[in-house]
């Protein structure tokens, strides 16, 4: 993989970033008319992101919403996500969903996959339950890697009010977690949505952030073509291929619904 690239893409102005989506977000929540917002806070870098944002120009504004299934979600996780509240001073809720999986597995024809998705749109229907009943906006906490990749759940963790980190790759979030002081333990972990038991999204995906975004990058910022891309990023062309691929077949999941 090209470092030079890589490199390229991370060296961004923090500062003005974090200033630019704080600012974005006080805009949105005045022009909807909204009390303030609410997101899902898992512990992991995305969710950190967010957390740490809002807690510099809305603190009063914001809840976090904790949501382990504490049939897979591993305890570290979860305690990682109070250590966040707790040290940010944030409104916050825990709620552990494993119940209400349960009672859709009683009823429901198991089907591991499905199963998994379910536990996405379980936790975005609570985050909903609470924006509709305290007039909260919700945010979406998908970098741009998985957003553009399709790795998100449609109407699950893809589902949000406003999307306010969507525009940088995974390998940006991490970067500006260090300049707002996130933890290394937080930044460095491997990422997962926590659908099933030791998931993982760089193993399930087939290949490391840094290739994704690269790859990303090169095709869509740069306008390059896939050969151009194979070339110019050193990664292997069946990597290249599939994220592609990945980037094709997952349009349906950024928009709504078709309208016929």
């Amino acid at each position: 993989m090209n470092q030079e690239i890589l490199d390229e893409i991370r060296n961004l102005d923090y500062s003005l970033i974090s200033e630019k989506i704080q600012n974005s977000i006080k805009e949105k929540i005045s022009q909807i008319g909204s009390n303030g917002i609410i997101f899902g806070l898992s512990g992991g870098v995305d969710s950190a992101v967010l957390a740490y944002l809002c807690a510099v120009v809305i603190k009063e504004k914001t809840t976090a919403v904790i949501m382990p299934d504490s049939k897979v979600s591993p305890e570290t996780e979860t305690n990682d996500a109070l250590n966040i509240v707790d040290g940010l001073k944030l409104n916050y809720k825990l709620i552990d969903i494993n119940q209400i999986h349960n009672e859709y597995y009683k009823i429901l024809e198991p089907e591991d996959r499905a199963l998994g998705n379910l536990r996405a749109r379980i936790r975005k229907n609570i985050l909903y339950y609470y924006a509709n009943s305290k007039n909260l906006t919700v945010l979406g906490s998908s970098d741009r890697s998985e957003y553009l990749i399709g790795y998100f759940t449609k109407f699950g963790d893809g589902a949000s009010d406003v999307l306010p980190i969507a525009s940088l790759y995974k390998t940006q979030i991490r970067e500006l977690a260090k300049f707002l002081g996130i933890s290394d333990q937080i930044i460095s972990k491997k990422s997962s949505p926590h659908l099933w038991l030791n998931h993982d999204a760089e193993s399930e995906i087939g290949t490391s952030y840094e290739n994704i975004d690269v790859i990303l990058y090169c095709m869509l910022d740069k306008k390059l073509t896939r050969g151009e891309t194979i070339q110019q990023t050193e990664i292997k062309p069946e990597v290249v291929e599939k994220i592609y691929q990945l980037y094709k077949k997952s349009e349906h999941k950024r928009i709504t619904s078709d309208i016929l």
